[in-house]
């Protein structure tokens, strides 16, 4: 049984008397049915058709306008839209708007802390993989650049924590990354880094934090990744014993560039002194001959005989004067050994200087027994081989 049929032996309503019961059910079943032929656009006892259409229309209105009201949580803020242009925004509470289409609110919550986690596989700086699982903790601080600056803001954030990501531990090593104590570090310079370009986005997020919790090498490339660290310690061996040769190559090729400079120097003071010397020789022969040219000739002759002739493997001997028609025996085999032993560079010449040789001529036609030169002569000779 219903609960609006009134029971003959109890009525429902208590001790109510059962006429009370019995008038407001038939005004509910009038109701239902009046409503029943209003739906179905027949006719309804005292109310006519002209009045059903502008009913339809205030309806429709009051409900439209009905639309128009919202309310807003503690956490949340409202971006109120005036056909698609920003109106204003409304702070936590209840309110009223221009239905849609002419206004249109946008809830965003400003107070919750949100959450993303990725799991990437990312190169280190010693060309090391790893599997990386990180978490990001944000929340929206601007409702106005959350909705109109980036497109979508968590698929933005994503990308731009990834990135980060990549780039800080790819300037990582391994032991870096997998270390508690440089962790830390990495982390620390991955939120600034996300936070920066999200800034520069102008994203209207905030990040709280990011951690990275767990880190896992890959078991198919562990191989891989041994060969690599071989090839990176015999790398680093070979620019250890390319150093050590350096350090050891080095100071010898300076030590001996030290000494070529030094024989360089040495051998031009000795080439100048000798020019300077002979130089100065020249001068003095110079003035020797302008005072006494005679004297000077003759011992330039005789000195340059001396010079040719002690180069050269001959004997002269003078069988004319004093000999007497007796042959004259010279040991030249020991004259030649002895002469050799002694002269430095020199053919190992003998040389027996004749007396009154009248073979040997002084310069314009003078013979080797010329008069006796004047005392002045004499002096001036004698000077020249003091110096000679």
């Amino acid at each position: 049984m219903a609960w609006n049929q009134p029971d003959p032996q109890k009525s429902p309503w208590g001790k109510r008397p059962e006429s009370a019961g019995a008038e407001l059910d038939a005004r509910i079943k009038d109701w239902q049915r009046r409503l029943a032929q209003l739906l179905r656009g027949g006719p309804q006892p005292g109310v006519t058709r002209s009045w059903l259409l502008p009913l339809a229309v205030a309806a429709l209105a009051l409900g439209w306008l009905a639309t128009g009201f919202y309310q807003i949580a503690s956490a949340e803020r409202g971006v109120i839209l005036r056909f698609g242009a920003f109106r204003e925004i409304v702070q936590e509470g209840a309110g009223w708007h221009l239905p849609w289409p002419i206004e249109t609110l946008y809830k965003v919550n400003v107070m919750s802390v949100k959450s993303q986690e990725f799991r990437p596989q990312v190169l280190t700086a010693d060309v090391n993989l790893v599997d990386l699982h990180f978490s990001v903790q944000y929340r929206f601080i601007d409702p106005m650049k959350v909705l109109f600056q980036v497109r979508d803001p968590e698929v933005t954030l994503g990308e731009v924590s990834q990135s980060a990501l990549r780039e800080v531990v790819g300037q990582s090593t391994l032991q870096d990354v997998l270390a508690g104590v440089t962790r830390p570090q990495v982390t620390q310079r991955t939120h600034e880094l996300i936070q920066h370009m999200l800034d520069s986005y102008n994203s209207g997020i905030e990040v709280s934090s990011v951690n990275l919790t767990d880190v896992q090498v890959p078991d198919p490339v562990v191989p891989s990744q041994h060969d690599a660290n071989k090839a990176l310690a015999d790398e680093e061996g070979f620019v250890k014993q390319a150093q050590a040769y350096a350090n050891r190559i080095v100071p010898e090729a300076q030590g001996r560039a030290a000494s070529i400079q030094q024989d360089a120097q040495g051998y031009k003071a000795r080439v100048v002194d000798i020019a300077q010397g002979q130089a100065a020789r020249f001068l003095d022969v110079a003035a020797a001959y302008q005072r006494a040219p005679a004297v000077t000739r003759e011992r330039l002759y005789l000195e340059t005989v001396e010079t040719v002739l002690g180069r050269a493997n001959k004997v002269i001997v003078d069988t004319k004067t004093g000999a007497g028609g007796n042959v004259i025996y010279l040991p030249l085999d020991k004259l030649m050994g002895r002469s050799g032993a002694a002269g430095s560079g020199a053919a190992g010449a003998v040389d027996v200087t004749p007396l009154n040789d009248p073979g040997l001529s002084l310069p314009g036609g003078a013979q080797a027994a010329a008069p006796e030169p004047d005392a002045d002569a004499g002096r001036q000779s004698g000077r020249s081989r003091s110096d000679r």
